[in-house]
Formats: C-alpha cells, sequence, structure tokens
C-alpha cells in the first residue's frame, strides 16, 4: 500500500480504460490520438489559410505525416524500451499492439517531419511554413493525447505524498480474473500514490501552446522558426519530467535516455531558431510551386528570400544561367509592339497630306 494522506484527496485513476462494445473495444488511448489529430487538421488548417495558404493543404499533408508518425513513434519507443518486448519470456509481438500505448514523441516527430517533407514535395508547397502553421496545433494534439496515458496508467513517476498525488489501482479481467493493469477494470485497492507526470507534461504543453499563439501574434514569426521553439519548448519540459519518472527504462550513464534526446533536441532546436530567416513568408510563397526553394538548412539561401520579401531564392543548384544581355519573354512582353500595318497607315497618310499641300500651293 502507498501513502496515504488523511487530509487531502489524491487524484483517482480511471476504473478502467478500455471499454468492450460487442467483440470490438473500445480504448480511451485510441481514442484520444483520434481526438488530437483531428484538432491538430483543424487548427493547422486554420492557421495555414489566415497565413495566405491554399486551403485543404494541411489535410493533404497529414495523409503522409500522421501515419509516418505513428510509425516512428513505436519505432522510437520500441527501440528504447526494448528490454519490454525482447529476451527470456517475453513477447516481441507485442511491440506492434500500437492500442496499449507506447508512442516516443521524439520518433513521431522526426518521422512525422519525413511525411510532411514528401507531402510537401508532392504538392509543392514550403514545409517551413507549413510547421510553423501548425506548430501549436501540433503540441495541442500532444497534450489531448496525454490523457490518453492517465486512463492507461501509464506515464507516471515516482511514489509521492504530494497533494496532487496519482493514485494507481490495481485492475484484473473481469472474465477471468486474471490480474491486467492496462485492459482490465480496477478493483478499488490502491497500490501506489505517484507523481502525476502525464499531467505535468500536459500543462506544460498547453502553456507552450499558448505562448507560441502569443509570439506568433507579435513577432510574425515563419521559416520554420516557430516550429523550433515548440521543439524546444517541449524538449526543455520533457527533460525535467523524464526526471520525476521511475518506470523501467534505456539508460546512459545512469540517466534516462529521454533525458538526453530532450537536452540534444532543445540544442539543436534553438540552433535553428537562431540561424534561420527572421520574418515570416508573404502569402505568395506559400503558393503551390510559386517559386524553387531552398533546403531549411541552407541558410544563406533562406536569408536572401526572407529579405526579397518576395519570391524565394533558389540554390545555386537550381538557378539556371541567364544571358543577361537579351530581354526575357515577360519583359518583352510588357512592351507595347509596334503593328507593320499602322506603320504603312501612318506613312501613307503622310504623303497623301504632302500631295494635297502641293496642290494648294
Amino acid at each position: 500500500m502507498g501513502p496515504v494522506n488523511s487530509v487531502l484527496a489524491y487524484i483517482p485513476s480511471p476504473p478502467q480504460g478500455v471499454w468492450n462494445v460487442g467483440p470490438f473495444p473500445l480504448r480511451a488511448y485510441a481514442l484520444f490520438i483520434i481526438l488530437g489529430i483531428v484538432v491538430a487538421i483543424w487548427w493547422g488548417e486554420r492557421r495555414w489559410r489566415e497565413r495566405g495558404g491554399q486551403p485543404g493543404a494541411v489535410l493533404d499533408v497529414a495523409m503522409f505525416a500522421v501515419p509516418f508518425g505513428l510509425v516512428g513513434g513505436r519505432i522510437y519507443h520500441v527501440a528504447t524500451d526494448w528490454q519490454k518486448y525482447f529476451g527470456e519470456g517475453k513477447h516481441p509481438v507485442e511491440a506492434l499492439y500500437i492500442w496499449q500505448g507506447g508512442l516516443g514523441i521524439w520518433g513521431a516527430v522526426f518521422f512525422g517531419a519525413i511525411g510532411a517533407w514528401i507531402g510537401c514535395r508532392i504538392y509543392k508547397i514550403p514545409l517551413p511554413a507549413l510547421g510553423d502553421a501548425v506548430a501549436p496545433a501540433v503540441l495541442l494534439a500532444q497534450a489531448i493525447g496525454r490523457l490518453g496515458n492517465y486512463f492507461n496508467q501509464e506515464l507516471y513517476g515516482r511514489a509521492t505524498e504530494v497533494p496532487w498525488g496519482l493514485e494507481i489501482y490495481e485492475r484484473f479481467d473481469p472474465e477471468t480474473g486474471a490480474r491486467d493493469m492496462m485492459n482490465g477494470v480496477s478493483t478499488g485497492r490502491v497500490l501506489e500514490v505517484v507523481q502525476p507526470t502525464f499531467l505535468y507534461e500536459l500543462v506544460w504543453n498547453v502553456l507552450i501552446v499558448i505562448g507560441l499563439v502569443l509570439l506568433d501574434k507579435r513577432y510574425k514569426i515563419g521559416h520554420g522558426r516557430l516550429f523550433a521553439l515548440y521543439v524546444a519548448g517541449y524538449s526543455f519540459g520533457r527533460f525535467f519530467v523524464e526526471l520525476l519518472r521511475s518506470d523501467e527504462a534505456t539508460q546512459i550513464l545512469g540517466i534516462r535516455i529521454n533525458s538526453f534526446t530532450s537536452a540534444l533536441v532543445f540544442l539543436g532546436a534553438m540552433a535553428y531558431f537562431a540561424l534561420a530567416t527572421k520574418g515570416r513568408e508573404t502569402p505568395a510563397q506559400l503558393q503551390p510551386g510559386s517559386e524553387p526553394r531552398p533546403w531549411p538548412w541552407q541558410f544563406s539561401a533562406l536569408r536572401a528570400a526572407g529579405a526579397s520579401g518576395g519570391a524565394v531564392a533558389a540554390p545555386d543548384s537550381e538557378v539556371e544561367s541567364v544571358d543577361v544581355t537579351k530581354k526575357s519573354d515577360a519583359v518583352a512582353g510588357e512592351q507595347d509592339p509596334v503593328d507593320s500595318d499602322d506603320v504603312s497607315d501612318s506613312a501613307g497618310a503622310d504623303d497623301a497630306k504632302k500631295v494635297t499641300d502641293a496642290k494648294k500651293s
């Protein structure tokens, strides 16, 4: 039995996280993940249109980013917590059971970004600008997903006596009577009271969402820098949340691997924020295939694009040589052409006038 507080009530865990509707299990974890995705697409689409982007672009890109993100999140989780699935007495096939929880946010963001890059290449829209538009929405989706951890009784910290401690209940399968902490139903017996790290992360995520929206409104941040702030802000909070957790995890030098990842990702995101182009893209730059665009790491080309305030500067490898001694078709087309018939008519009129003047004289 965990510590007991006779004065202040602790936060109770849900009695169960799975409800059987006929032969189909309805899982709270999956429902919150889906809800988060829907909210991210809806709000991200709205923010994209407010910036001048083409309607429907966020949903189009999400068709690539979401599957990549889910697979990547699971890969990272299994890779960093492999001891849960492989080894003596383990069941490797459970590495595929995504509905039982376990999505590593770093893998989800990395692979999701790859999927988004593919979608942006197909639909010819700038990935950094799209990332800025969806950054607050994606982080809000992560906050919503943390409620799934609450129902699964996972992502919690060490035992505690703080008034807001989380009660972890013992759960059993109602049909077989076997102990099943993930899918079973609570008996009401409290196993321990722990730090609600899922709640800390949820609250931190919401605060960062508010901060991103306010900063973006005040400073008009673009060129991928708002997305970098989202990554940095989340990483900063996640670093400290990891220090409170006590569940089994891979460690390096006695420190949880997610703490190392958080620190490295934070530094990388802040470096990008400092080096990337200031300001925000114009609506014309957000249109599909408006101009060849530099890669995100081609900072000099990106700065040139931001300074121009118009067309995006292409990388040197994508710029074709142009003969400056010749006028382009576009320039030539802007000048009014002279019709040869008009010239002939004008010359004929002058000759007729000369003949008339001669007769009069």
